[in-house]
């Protein structure tokens, strides 16, 4: 599976305007199987679920709570990447039911 960081980086939408991408990975995200769907979930819920714990944390130190920003803001970095990655497989099959 190759890695993309970006919607312009997919082939077939490096042409397309930035709404077109995003209506065109919405609509790619939704033929996602379940166990694409799961997968995604459960990395989202890695990421979320330490910065509520860093936050609980600040009660005893306040610099977990510095952590927590820190751990939000990479929150793109990391789940974007696979989500783009899983559904451009996806992305040729929406466009031909778009020139339909």
């Amino acid at each position: 599976m190759k890695i993309f960081f970006s919607t312009r980086s997919i082939p077939a939408l490096a042409t397309r305007s930035l709404s077109e991408r995003v209506r065109i990975m919405e609509n790619a995200a939704k033929c996602l199987t379940t166990p694409e769907k799961t997968l995604l979930n459960l990395l989202k819920l890695l990421v979320i679920v330490p910065v509520f714990v860093l936050i609980i944390r600040t009660a005893n130190d306040w610099h977990s709570l510095l952590w927590a920003l820190v751990v939000f803001l990479l929150y793109p970095l990391i789940v974007k990447p696979i989500q783009y990655s899983l559904c451009a497989k996806y992305v040729p099959q929406v466009l031909s039911k778009e020139r339909q």
